[in-house]
Formats: C-alpha cells, structure tokens, sequence
C-alpha cells in the first residue's frame, strides 16, 4: 500500500488575553451532603475555535453535573492560548480550588500547570486529552484509539470494495488524541487492500481556516484522484467538504467526522459527509464530576482501566467511555440521548432531509 506522512509542528501562541475575556462562569453551590468536603473544582476548556462541543455541550453539561453533586466550581476558557491557561490555573489555586482539571493544549504547558497545582496540594485531572509528560491523578475521556478505529471501518464502509485513493487530515499535531485518532483509523484503514493512501497531513491547532488551505493542497498533489477522507473530526470535514464543493464532488467522496456537530449531522443528512462518532458530552461531563468530587473528598476516583503516558514512564488511572459510530441510519441516537437537538439540525433547507431519514 502507497502512503505518504507530512506533519505540521505548530506553536501555540499566547493571545495575551485578560481572564475577563476567558469566558468565565463560576458556581457558588454549597457542598452537600454528596459533596462532602466543601472543596472547590475548576475547570479550564481550552478554546472556541477548534470544535463548539467545548461551550454548547462541555460547558453545560459540566455545569449541571456540579450543580446536581451540590459542589463549588468554576469553568473557563483559555481560547487557545497557553499562556492564558496558565493564568487561569494560577487565579483558580489562588482562590483555592482543590482539584484542577485541564484540557490541555499542548502537553508541556499542560505538565507545567500540572505541577505546580502539585506543589499547592492541588489535585488534577486530565479531561478528553492526556498530558503527556504530566501528573494528573486520574485522565477522564472517550476511548480515543477506538473512535479512530469507527472513523477507520466508517471510511471503509463507505468506500465499499471499489479502489480507492484515501487522504488522511489528521487534527492538531500537538494533541495526543488526533495521534490515538488517526494510529485508530490507520489500523483498519491500512488493512483494506483496495485503499492506497495519497496524502496525509495534521491541521495546526485543528484549524478549520487552515484545514481548507492544506486539504486544497492535498487535494492537487493528488490530481484531484481523492475518492476518500479521514477528516478528524466534524469542523476538519466542513473545511474538505468546502473544497470538494468547489470542485462539484461534494457527496461522491466519503468523508469522515467526530463529534455529531449540527454541521456534522447536517452534512450526513446532506450526503456530503459519510459518518461522524458520537461522544456524549453529558456522559463525560458526569463522569468527570464523579472523578472530581472522589478527589475533593479525598477518595481514589474509581477507574475503569490505564493509559500509558510513554514520555512520562507511567499508566495513569483512566475513565475511558465508549464511543459511538453514527451514519444517516442511525442520525436518532444523537437526537434521543439529547445531544443535539431536532429542531435546530433539522430546521429549514434541512427539515426533508430529516423526515427522509426517519427523524
């Protein structure tokens, strides 16, 4: 099989912002009797430009899980900048939080807040992505290596037995999960004989902007001879999908998602993406409110398995949910587990698709 590897090294840039502009939410819930200790969570989500999962589904949903447990919290967004992260993490140990969970942007940055939370007797956790190189006492997320796998059998479902030119476009080089995710999809998608890969590259910080630039490039190195794509998740496929339109091939080249974005869904719909991977935003949010509260109380979180952190020399203690693999045949799951809403997927050129597909 032909393949080709690029990978963009990116740095994070600090944008310099004031913790005024981070996007704060803070909770002021007593701690109950489920909350015991009166501890204080935070949390730092780490933008709004690379998936809206993180504000419309995280956010809430987190919300809701520390207001339900009764327990202080306070949830912010570092808007992609490092250096606003590790503000916000100082401002939050400063006014006393007891556990610290991050989504890092990078693993060094996240390392570092990770440590010095330490030193303040601050515990961490990591959510949806693994700090390589960190301390995290406990690492809350999806199963990441498998949600590359349903991106993998989704691509290859779709492409059927025809030979096939396939370009991978791997999310944000510094991002543990886009390398679980694509190592996922490779492993089934390397196995199919009929598929030859002709392109591959990551998107710097999983930018769409530029997610369109590089696949445009890929797509010409190519000849236009492109008859599948891994996109990483749902915002990398609008950008694919933006050029496959440009070139009138928008809905005859399979493309693939993660996150079941109403732009995700309705491009299903739309047969202009073939498959996205749902992970629920809710289950995770709770899961994470499990973990945190153990913490608070002074407990061990309870686990389900390990991930190894090589760079670290160590298996961090790990919640890893399942994820789950939606097609147009499936669209419903997303609808009744509540993580989107019919009305807003299924509203206006978008209302016949939906009655077409049974919704």
């Amino acid at each position: 099989m032909k393949r080709t590897s690029t990978l963009l090294v990116t740095a994070v840039v600090g944008l310099g912002l004031t913790l005024t502009a981070c996007g704060s939410d803070s909770g002021s819930n007593a701690g109950s009797a489920e909350g015991g200790s009166g501890g204080k969570i935070g949390v730092i989500l780490p933008d709004t430009k690379s998936s809206v999962r993180w504000e419309t589904k995280d956010r809430p949903a987190l919300e809701a899980a520390f207001k339900k447990a009764g327990v202080d919290y306070t949830i912010q967004n570092a808007e992609g900048s490092a250096d606003t992260m590790a503000t916000i993490a100082d401002g939050m140990i400063a006014d006393g939080v007891t556990v610290l969970a991050i989504v890092n942007l990078d693993s060094d940055s996240g390392a570092s807040i990770q440590e010095k939370a330490a030193t303040q007797g601050v515990k961490t956790i990591d959510y949806d992505r693994l700090t390589l190189g960190g301390s995290a006492d406990v690492y809350v997320s999806f199963d990441n290596t498998k949600v590359g796998e349903l991106q993998g059998q989704g691509l290859v479902d779709c492409l059927g037995d025809r030979p096939a030119n396939v370009v991978f476009l791997n999310g944000s080089p510094t991002d543990n999960n886009a390398t679980l995710f694509s190592g996922g999809a490779h492993s089934v998608v390397d196995k199919a004989p009929n598929i030859t890969i002709v392109g591959e590259q990551a998107v710097p910080d999983w930018d769409n902007d530029q997610a369109v630039s590089i696949f445009e490039q890929l797509y010409t190195a190519a000849d236009g001879r492109v008859d599948g794509v891994y996109a990483a998740n749902d915002g990398l496929a609008g950008s694919v999908i933006s050029i496959l339109e440009k070139n009138k091939r928008a809905g005859q080249v399979p493309v693939t998602g993660q996150d079941a974005t109403v732009e995700g869904l309705q491009n299903i719909l739309a047969g202009t993406q073939c498959m996205t991977v749902y992970k629920s935003a809710t289950e995770e949010a709770n899961a994470l409110a499990d973990a945190a509260i153990a913490l608070v109380n002074g407990e061990d979180p309870k686990t389900t398995s390990t991930s190894r952190d090589d760079t670290g020399g160590r298996d961090v203690p790990s919640v890893l949910l399942t994820p789950k693999s939606i097609t147009k045949d499936n669209i419903n799951v997303v609808f009744d587990d509540g993580g989107q809403s019919k009305d807003e997927v299924c509203s206006g050129q978008f209302a016949a698709m939906c009655s077409a597909a049974g919704v």
